[in-house]
């Protein structure tokens, strides 16, 4: 299948429209450059705007952000809203002005104060997005410029070394040494090596062209100078995205927020049904029981509930970031509160990263210059992303490259876990060979003597070649292995199956000292409920030594060597006990991930290399640092500006206070709606009229709503945190059939007290239940917040104040010359001592049963903690 069909649509000033799909890597060099309009030295700052407006953003799955003002209108393509508006609109054609124009206006602040606060929080997360975008290297205006890679244009000209993500589908124009991994096109997870020719004629999709390379790709090893040719929609990654067409599956976040909305939608569809059909059963008037239906199921619609999630999840992104986390998937932040498995490198978490390099030494342990040189000459001529240790090496000591000429290379991978460069002095050619010491032992049937002579490797000089490494590793010092061997002056090229009949050098000795805190944070993390695991390509030895030293006991090793032997029955059985696995590969990395997921934990991986993307695409979490690999930091939902463990613990806390905050608001529209149907039902079946009048629904529901915006802004009690927070919808179900009906119970003694108390007739009656639901179900946020008393748990000020207020309004609105315009009255005085005692009485009934219904909750386990 050709996955490059289809013509551009850029401008015709571009020309890109004329580029199809093979000429990318057909035509030769110089014709696609004047067709592109655009030089070996890239376009200008004022050329590459004019086509970024031309062309869109180079982003195959971007969709374009309609104008605000169409944001703001697709709100009310609700459809209780428009009948409600529409049964309204027949109100004011018989004269009820008045109630017309309460009911627009009331309906207009709700659609207005939930649009703004979500658009507030939406830009504040791209902003932190933004930041932390995938850059690419561009040639403009005779400058290096580093640029998010939506920017780019046809006619831009690239820059990529190893790490780097191919920001579009492009033509080469210099390559050296490159290898690519086209796994997402191709499916095969071995690397492609491209190259600069003129053009790849014989070529019939991208796996096939080797001067080009495409979107959705990344490079592996060596560097490269390119030409974007086709981007956004119209790469062949764009192509391929069109004709799948599939949305990400949901999270769990996602999904128990839908069957909320869901289950309350369907009460609400009951109840307003019931409610209907009892007022046209009592003959009372059709329009007003239609209004009063229709705004019964918006008020009891959680429509603020889309607003509360993401502006909650907003905010704490925005607490994140000032923690130097970044928050690229917003729904990531609930997985994160969820999440009680973490699987990590131990470079850079376990220790500080700050390899140096302090011997140099052969089989037996003395110092080697010659496999210093090795190694230095290597790490010099390797062309893909340099590793702490090579950066290590290169900066030890300078050593004298005359004479040295690099001729080829065999580009490192973690299946062979070793780099070899062909290299040539004083017309021999040497293959020198960098890696795991394991291997290149193995690999070895010579050694290089101190007195420089070769001599065969026999098995005693082996074992003690061995017992040199595991020394080594017993001290905590990482090792690389060093062996070469000469070629024939005739090969052209080196290849791995070269890699063979090695004569060893020695061992290049590595220092990357313990972090301090390391220990303390993963105990902090363990108590917290969030197990750690240590996914490393260090050996066993070496590992060890590092846990020791931080204070963290090994309850189980695995190495990759093993795996290879184990069923994933088997793996599945041993990994509760394994807490360290050394000299695993990505593939292996992933397997262990995959295990997890499948016992059932919440995993999330962190991350930074190459090799790390498939297992952070696959955990739940995936979490790098800012000075990773491009395609780390792509594949990545969370990105640490700090490479510590005990920001990602800062971050776990940060997430389940969010879950914990949305929770809130969740429980109190559970049980308050379901104790509002039990009410209104009952309302409906012994009153001659309408318990509330259709606008006072309106006014209910907009006030609360305005009370609740503080929800987000909340603190949380430090035990509800304790352990991993995950969406549980059974949970919210049975709050809501606990505490709906208390709810209704004081509505029923109000309805009581005002019919046989204060003979309340439809506008008294209409009023004073209006003041008490909304004192009741306001307040009542101070008790379901908390598990605790609720004078024991210090709500945030701004939610006081925003309670208190909004319920002073309530109060205050039937006494103020307004009031009249909602059909409301003023109650007697004796009615506010009788409602002062109700609200108190309901919030201590709350409290009671709160205790009970804690107490009868079957304690929650360590990896599963209901919302709080």
């Amino acid at each position: 299948m050709n996955l490059m069909q289809g013509r551009s649509e850029a401008s015709p000033d571009l020309k890109s429209d004329e580029i199809s799909a093979e000429d990318v890597w057909r035509m030769p060099a110089a014709l696609l450059l004047a067709r592109l309009s655009t030089t070996p030295a890239g376009l200008s700052a004022a050329e590459a705007e004019a086509r970024l407006a031309a062309v869109g953003p180079n982003d195959a799955a971007a969709v374009k952000r309609s104008p605000l003002w169409l944001q703001f209108l697709s709100r009310f393509r609700n459809p209780l809203v428009i009948i409600l508006l529409a049964a309204s609109g027949l109100s004011a054609a018989t004269g009820d002005i008045p109630s017309f124009a309460i009911v627009v206006s009331i309906v207009m602040l709700s659609m207005t104060l939930d649009f703004i606060q979500e658009v507030r929080a939406q830009n504040a997360v791209e902003a932190l997005r933004r930041s932390v975008a995938v850059k690419a290297s561009v040639r403009r205006d005779g400058a290096i410029l580093c640029i998010p890679i939506d920017k780019v244009v046809p006619g831009d000209v690239v820059e990529l070394i190893a790490g780097d993500l191919v920001p579009a589908d492009s033509r080469l124009l210099e390559s050296r040494d490159l290898f690519i991994n086209q796994a997402l096109l191709t499916g095969e997870p071995y690397p492609a090596e491209k190259q600069a020719t003129e053009t790849a004629s014989g070529a019939e999709n991208p796996a096939g062209a080797v001067n080009a390379v495409f979107a959705g790709t990344s490079v592996i090893s060596g560097s490269a100078t390119i030409v974007i040719c086709r981007t956004g929609a119209r790469t062949a990654l764009g192509h391929l995205a069109t004709s799948l067409a599939e949305k990400p599956p949901a999270t769990a976040f996602t999904v128990g927020i839908g069957r909320f909305g869901m289950l309350i939608m369907r009460l609400t569809l009951l109840m307003v049904i019931f409610v209907l059909v009892v007022n046209v059963w009592f003959h009372r008037p059709l329009l007003e029981s239609l209004l009063f239906a229709l705004a019964l199921a918006v008020g009891l619609t959680p429509e603020l509930l889309p607003m509360i999630v993401t502006v909650t999840l907003a905010r704490s992104a925005m607490a994140l970031s000032k923690r130097k986390v970044i928050v690229k998937r917003l729904s990531a932040i609930h997985d994160l509160g969820a999440m009680d498995m973490l699987c990590t490198d131990k470079t850079g978490t376990l220790t500080e990263a700050s390899i140096k390099l302090v011997h140099v030494i052969d089989g037996r342990g003395a110092e080697s210059a010659s496999a210093f040189a090795y190694a230095f000459i290597n790490s010099r001529f390797e062309t893909g992303m340099k590793s702490p240790l090579d950066e290590a090496i290169l900066a030890a000591q300078p050593f004298d490259m005359a004479g040295w000429t690099k001729i080829d290379e065999v580009p490192f991978d973690f299946e062979r876990r070793r780099v070899s460069v062909l290299a040539a002095h004083e017309g021999k050619r040497r293959l020198i060979v960098k890696g795991a010491p394991e291997d290149l032992l193995r690999l070895s049937v010579r050694y290089e003597s101190a007195n420089g002579e070769e001599q065969a490797l026999d098995p005693e000089t082996r074992r003690a070649f061995e017992a040199t490494l595991e020394k080594i590793g017993a001290q905590g010092f990482r090792a690389l292995g060093v062996a070469s061997h000469t070629l024939d002056d005739a090969c052209p090229a080196a290849a791995i199956v070269d890699e063979c009949n090695l004569v060893f050098a020695g061992f290049a000795v590595f220092l990357d000292p313990p972090k301090a805190s390391a220990g303390a944070t993963i105990k902090s993390m363990a108590d917290a409920g969030v197990a750690v695991k240590v996914l490393t390509g260090d050996n066993e030895i070496v590992s060890r030594h590092v846990f020791s030293e931080i204070g963290v006991p090994v309850t189980g090793v695995l190495t990759g060597d093993a795996m290879t032997h184990l069923s994933d029955e088997a793996l599945l059985g041993a990994l509760p006990q394994v807490n360290l696995f050394c000299r695993v590969n990505p593939q292996q990395k992933l397997r262990i991930l995959l295990a997890l997921k499948r016992l059932g934990y919440i995993v999330g991986f962190m991350g930074d290399g190459i090799n790390d993307a498939p297992a952070l695409h696959a955990a739940d979490v995936g979490i790098s640092v800012d000075g990773a690999a491009d395609v780390a930091r792509a594949a990545a939902d969370l990105i640490l500006l700090e490479h510590d463990l005990s920001v990602v613990r800062e971050a776990v806390v940060g997430g389940r206070q969010t879950v914990q905050n949305v929770s809130k608001y969740v429980l109190m529209g559970s049980s308050s709606n379901f104790g509002n149907m039990f009410s209104m039902a009952g309302a409906a079946l012994f009153l001659p009229f309408l318990p509330m009048l259709p606008i006072q629904i309106l006014l209910n529901n907009l006030l609360y709503d305005v009370s609740e915006i503080a929800i987000p802004f909340d603190g949380v009690d430090p035990e509800a945190i304790a352990l991993p927070v995950s969406w549980d919808i059974g949970f919210i179900e049975r709050f809501m059939l606990v505490f709906g009906p208390v709810s209704s119970i004081f509505d029923f003694l109000t309805f009581y007290a005002l019919i046989a108390v204060f003979g309340a007739g439809e506008s008294l009656f209409q009023t004073g239940w209006f003041m008490e639901s909304m004192a009741t179900q306001v307040l009542v946020v101070f008790a379901i917040r908390t598990r605790r008393l609720f004078f024991r748990s210090r709500p945030n000020g701004f939610l006081v104040a925003m309670a208190l207020g909004v319920v002073a309004v309530a109060i205050a609105l039937p006494l103020s010359p307004i009031g009249h315009w909602f059909g409301f009255v003023a109650p007697p005085p004796l009615f506010f001592a009788y409602l002062i005692g109700a609200t108190l009485a309901y919030l201590a009934l709350v409290e009671i049963v709160k205790a009970l219904f804690y107490r009868a909750m079957a304690a929650p386990s360590p990896r599963r903690a209901r919302p709080r």
